[in-house]
């Protein structure tokens, strides 16, 4: 034998499941063709920031709205204000992390440059819940605004058995089966063309949010919102946990880091303006809905916005608008999450982490068609036959996970890769990144037990698939110098 046995590789033992994989690397595949092929860049500022807000507003107050109020009263205001400081004290640090780090992947890239590669798959499988359920969770929802249109306009509904899930009065949710499809028959034909149709729903949806607003506060009643916290800051916490998935579009942005005319610039600033946007609706509508109604009367309410419009107006044309607002509204919001959860599979297919079907792209429409197929067809399934209330319980927690770990993220980086460039960095750090952690924790330590035994046995299977398949199938399984330094991120 020789005389001193040679020292560890970094693939054996805890150091296999902890590689990490060089921001280089990251950002050289992000422009160059890797097996799969590549991603078009075509979309600037204005359409990313659509982008977040489409995936973001439609879930929180055309659907979450009426889970939240009996959870909280009046007070659900406060719970959204909650949120949206959890959220934007996160939008901050992915706002370095992406103009860092400008490719797609958002927080499972992020985790895999910082924190390893078990984090990362296990990041990878937070977002999978927060996209594919999320994008369920409001498909659940569109059959009921499509309902309120159809029964406004001419007097017929599509059947209560197949327009709700079983558990909510129905049996199969056709309208959202058939909202997935055509969701996905659009993102197959481009980024760029989603993105367009995306912007137009926004701006429709803005609008009739607006009308809402406009409408609702000349019924504004101040006893509607006594008494306030009828269930105290226990009911405020649980609610803000409720409707935290509502604000997963600045994470939405990132995951387009490699469609996008200069990331650097183009990700922190549609970050900022998405969750600016997003706050300030959720306010308005939230007041305003409070106002015009007894919070008891959210509790089972469907179609929520639309209806008080209605009882408001006679079922006038603000309710019509209300109601045709949601249903396109809705058709935008899961569009974009779809979107965002195949573009986490097609990086995750780079890596060699999920089967490489997730990163082919099709030679002339340049998007990942076969990913679009397979993940719209588990979204479908979901929406079609799982209650609203279990989906959106389980999106939060796949989002407040995947967003603390960025703000670890990027503690991380700054002590490991202070020499970075960084288009932008974090005000008042290490404060910021502290206080965004603390506030996801106590977001998650409000959610129902169910969600995390159903978490858990998320994770469970997430591990069972890593050890048995990616990390045998990871590219950094065999890496060459160039591939991976484990002493640098």
């Amino acid at each position: 034998m020789s005389g001193s046995a040679p020292s560890p590789g970094p693939t054996v033992g805890w150091r296999r499941v902890l590689r990490r994989k060089p921001i280089s690397t990251l950002v050289a595949e992000s422009g160059a063709d890797t097996g799969g092929g590549e991603l078009r860049r075509s979309i600037g500022v204005g359409r990313l920031t659509m982008i977040g807000v489409g995936s973001t507003v439609g879930t929180g107050i055309f659907i979450v709205l009426n889970q939240a109020v009996p959870e909280a009263g009046p007070a659900v205001v406060v719970s959204f204000v909650l949120a949206a400081i959890t959220a934007a004290l996160t939008a901050l640090c992915y706002a370095e992390l992406a103009s860092t780090i400008p490719v797609a992947g958002a927080s499972y890239t992020y985790a895999y440059a910082t924190l390893g590669e078990i984090v990362a798959y296990l990041v990878g499988a937070c977002l999978l819940l927060e996209y594919g359920v999320a994008a369920s969770a409001v498909a659940v929802g569109w059959g009921e605004y499509l309902n309120a249109l159809l029964g406004d306009v001419f007097g017929w509904q599509v059947p209560a058995a197949l327009s709700a899930p079983p558990g909510e009065g129905g049996v199969l949710n056709v309208p959202a089966a058939v909202l997935v499809t055509a969701c996905c028959l659009l993102l197959v034909r481009g980024a760029k063309e989603s993105a367009t149709i995306n912007a137009i729903t926004v701006g429709i949806k803005l609008l009739v949010l607006l009308l809402f607003v406009a409408v609702a506060l000349t019924a504004f009643n101040a006893d509607n919102a006594t008494p306030f916290a009828p269930f105290g800051i226990a009911g405020i916490g649980t609610a803000a946990a409720t409707v935290f998935f509502s604000y997963i579009g600045m994470d939405t942005v990132s995951t387009a880091g490699e469609e996008v005319r200069d990331p650097r610039r183009t990700l922190p600033l549609a970050i900022f303006w998405c969750i600016a946007i997003v706050t300030a609706v959720y306010v308005l509508v939230a007041v305003a809905g409070i106002g015009a109604q007894p919070w008891q009367a959210f509790e089972g309410q469907e179609a929520g916005l639309a209806t008080i419009l209605g009882n408001l107006t006679g079922s006038g044309w603000p309710a019509i608008a209300l109601a045709a607002g949601g249903v396109v509204s809705i058709f935008g919001v899961t569009l974009t999450t779809i979107y965002g959860q195949t573009r986490i599979l097609f990086s995750m297919g780079r890596d060699g982490m999920v089967p490489a079907v997730f990163h082919a792209v099709h030679p002339t429409r340049r998007t990942p068609v076969r990913n679009t197929l397979i993940v719209s067809a588990f979204v479908g399934v979901l929406a079609a036959v799982v209650p609203l209330s279990t989906l959106a319980d389980l999106t939060s927690m796949g989002t407040l996970v995947a967003f603390a770990v960025v703000s670890t993220g990027v503690v991380v980086l700054r002590r490991t890769r202070p020499d970075l460039h960084r288009g932008f960095r974090v005000p008042g750090y290490p404060v910021v990144p502290l206080l965004s952690i603390a506030a996801c924790v106590y977001l998650i330590w409000e959610l129902p037990w169910q969600t995390y035994a159903m978490f858990a046995v998320w994770m469970t299977l997430a591990l069972i698939v890593y050890f048995t398949y990616g990390i045998k199938k990871s590219r950094l399984a065999q890496p060459s110098p160039a591939e991976l330094d484990t002493t640098r991120p």
